[in-house]
């Protein structure tokens, strides 16, 4: 994140693939995964909105961020630990929540539908079962206030400060949130439609999904060690974010694809929902 590109067009379509790329973070699966699951009965309709609504509650709060970036940027310079602190605590979430989502897959009963696994939403207490649409945006905004993503909003708003003034953080901020709500609400989509059956389509697609996330999180989070301590991989890799961030968006979609793909070949059988209710 530390050398983004000047231009304005490429800006755009890196901060759009790096939404595109945050939403996939397991916390956001596994919370998305969660609220939808816990509103799959009561109220279907909202159930397929969880993920579109947590992407809108943690993009505002994003948004709002590169805002005031954009407005202190002539007075304030983030200091360059800034950005190594909040690389590493995005390193060591990605290396944790990669094995426990890969334990999980490994571990699970072959009639479970597979669950991903995340650290965050543990920290919400009862705001992780919400009912209402509201709630579940401020679920997304609270998930907003961590460490890793004050400090990317911080570092495309500043390269956007670069290019024109603040209006240009806030379309940044405002493409950022395309992107997650995009993902987020795929997930969503696709978590209600696997909530609404329990049968061996459900829990081969579930599993597919759920080694390709760990396996992606475990490898991001080795190439960003590498990226520290072999400078030659630094060099390398420097100025082809977009090529990275389009490459892990190809992967999961590829996995999605797959995913749909083997389930359809799965002989059908009686569709049971099997959905434990939380509250």
């Amino acid at each position: 994140m530390e050398n983004l590109p000047h231009d304005w067009l490429a800006l755009l379509m890196l901060v759009f693939v790096l939404g595109l790329k945050h939403g996939m973070d397991p916390d956001h699966l596994a919370t998305v995964d969660g609220l939808t699951r816990f509103n799959a009965l009561a109220k279907p309709r909202l159930a397929r909105w969880c993920g579109f609504l947590f992407s809108l509650g943690h993009g505002v709060v994003v948004t709002g961020v590169a805002v005031a970036v954009g407005v202190l940027a002539k007075r304030w310079i983030v200091p360059g630990w800034v950005d190594d602190l909040g690389s590493w605590i995005s390193i060591v979430f990605l290396l944790v929540l990669g094995w426990l989502n890969l334990a999980v897959v490994l571990t699970a009963h072959p009639a479970q539908v597979v669950r991903p696994v995340g650290l965050k939403g543990r920290w919400l207490g009862r705001l992780s079962r919400s009912s209402h649409p509201a709630l579940i945006v401020l679920v997304g905004a609270l998930f907003a206030l961590s460490f890793d993503t004050m400090t990317q909003a911080a570092v495309f708003s500043l390269a956007a400060t670069s290019v024109g003034g603040w209006g240009y953080s806030v379309l940044l901020g405002f493409t950022f949130m395309a992107g997650m709500m995009v993902t987020d609400g795929v997930n969503g989509l696709w978590i209600s439609r696997l909530v609404s059956r329990a049968d061996q389509r459900a829990r081969v697609a579930s599993r597919v999904m759920g080694l390709v996330v760990a396996g992606l999180s475990l490898m991001v989070g080795a190439f960003g060690v590498a990226k520290y301590f072999f400078p030659v991989v630094a060099e390398r890799s420097e100025g082809r974010e977009l090529l990275f961030g389009v490459m892990v968006v190809a992967v999961v979609a590829g996995s999605f694809l797959l995913a749909l793909r083997l389930a359809a070949r799965q002989p059908e059988e009686t569709a049971v929902v099997l959905v434990r209710e939380t509250r």
